[in-house]
């Protein structure tokens, strides 16, 4: 079968721009694994302050395909990228988002060198619709619970709506944005007020994913913790996402023992901090398996990535139980998952 006939290519459910560019990233003479797209955490979040301009124009400068970004909502209502919900980690400000206007937030900058200011998601949005080269670049974002779906997700659909797209573009956003949400009831919320959007459930429990590869909830995608995709389970999970036509992004991947495995497994996107290393580790992929081949599997490091995967694995199951019915969150408003802010994606 050809690229051009693979079901990746056929799928209208997925952005434009990650069909163009796993599709650029799987031709070659031979059918291999596919490569998966490398997508900036927080932008590039090993060279630059986390969630900033600077970050995201580092990622692309540096090859990632896509961008994965957090949105908040100021007090006034306006959609900003925050992966917390506080001030104080990354700006050292004792304030909720919530609880600020965006006047505000717009005067603040980060802790970390270079110092750099919040942005909004429609600054992110102009940016990438404004230069004809960004094109192929996507956006994946982590709604996150803190806020309250019937607020956030609105706002989201009118950010979106007020970026136009450019006169030749040839595309809109519903082809280069794709919803993330952790529960059932904010993926729910975007599927009603952002319809035809790609749609990726975000989280670290197998058993809440599986809910999502039902028949009730056509068409979503997997943002996943890469330890839940090591194993016997996670290969029966991509399997039946795979059969279902379902992508699996993973994160957050910053070993390149543990990028390599995500190569060699052909997911679908992995999900770093370190983007320029795993652009790396993608590049070399023929030669590294040439090479493994000639010299044998290193057991040491491959045991230890797999006795810490475990361990995640474990600790997954562990807050599954114990947050079960909120991270079902069929009702109401639903809050933090209880993972610490600094550790999520």
């Amino acid at each position: 079968m050809s690229p051009e006939e693979t079901p990746l290519l056929r799928d209208k459910a997925l952005p434009r721009a990650v069909v163009n560019t796993t599709a650029t990233a799987s031709a070659g003479p031979s059918p291999g694994p596919q490569l998966p797209l490398n997508i900036g955490h927080r932008g590039y979040k090993a060279a630059f302050p986390e969630n900033s301009m600077p970050a995201f124009e580092g990622a692309v400068a540096a090859g990632a395909h896509a961008l994965e970004t957090d949105v908040h909502l100021s007090r006034d209502g306006v959609v900003v990228l925050s992966h917390d919900p506080t001030l104080k980690r990354c700006f050292a400000l004792d304030a909720r988002i919530a609880d600020c206007d965006w006047a505000y937030l717009s005067t603040l900058q980060s802790v970390r060198e270079p110092r750099a200011g919040m942005p909004r998601l429609a600054d992110l949005l102009v940016w990438l619709g404004g230069d004809a080269a960004l094109d192929a670049v996507w956006v994946l974002l982590d709604i996150k619970t803190d806020d309250d779906p019937e607020l956030l997700l609105p706002a989201i659909a009118r950010t979106i709506e007020g970026v136009g797209v450019r006169e030749g573009a040839g595309w809109k956003w519903r082809e280069r944005v794709m919803l993330g949400g952790w529960n059932e009831t904010y993926i729910n919320h975007a599927r009603l007020h952002l319809p035809n959007f790609p749609l990726a459930y975000i989280g670290f429990s197998l058993p809440h994913a599986y809910k999502f590869l039902s028949d009730d909830q056509p068409g979503v995608h997997f943002n996943l913790l890469q330890a839940t995709q090591v194993g016997p389970l996670g290969a029966r999970f991509r399997r039946e996402a795979r059969r279902r036509g379902r992508r699996i992004f993973v994160w957050t991947v910053n070993d390149e023992g543990w990028m390599e495995w995500c190569v060699r497994k052909g997911l679908d996107g992995v999900i770093t901090d370190d983007v320029g290393r795993f652009g790396e580790v993608r590049d070399r992929f023929l030669v590294a398996e040439e090479e493994a081949a000639r010299g044998g599997v290193s057991w040491p490091r491959t045991i230890k990535l797999y006795a810490k995967a475990i361990l995640l694995q474990g600790l997954a199951l562990v807050f599954s139980v114990l947050l079960w019915h909120r991270l079902s969150g069929r009702r109401g408003k639903s809050k933090s998952n209880g993972r610490a802010e600094a550790d999520k994606p």
